[in-house]
């Protein structure tokens, strides 16, 4: 059985930033009174957000959305890193990667 990632990757970007579970789903848009059920829900894998919601997440967390579904920590902090990155950035990133690759 497969384990989505999802759950883990939410609840460390919501950490690191230091908030509830109950004020980050105010801010995505949730009723005060449910927001921190679902967010709990979510951060256990009972539910899982649909996709407005969790790009919705992604920005109150300043991730990118690939972030949710990395499958280790090294690539969660990749995807982060990159999304930092200026296009050129991206770019000259990509044709380093091939040279390395190719080598």
């Amino acid at each position: 059985m497969y384990n989505s990632p999802l759950p883990d990757r939410l609840k460390q970007a919501r950490k690191k930033l230091g908030i509830s579970q109950k004020e980050l789903g105010v801010r995505v848009g949730m009723d005060e009174s449910s927001a921190s059920g679902r967010m709990n829900h979510y951060e256990k894998g009972r539910h899982v957000p649909d996709i407005q919601t969790l790009k919705k997440m992604a920005n109150e967390l300043k991730v990118p959305l690939n972030y949710f579904f990395c499958e280790d920590d090294q690539s969660a902090e990749l995807a982060i890193l990159i999304a930092l990155l200026s296009d050129d950035e991206k770019s000259s990133l990509i044709a380093s990667l091939t040279q390395i690759e190719n080598e």
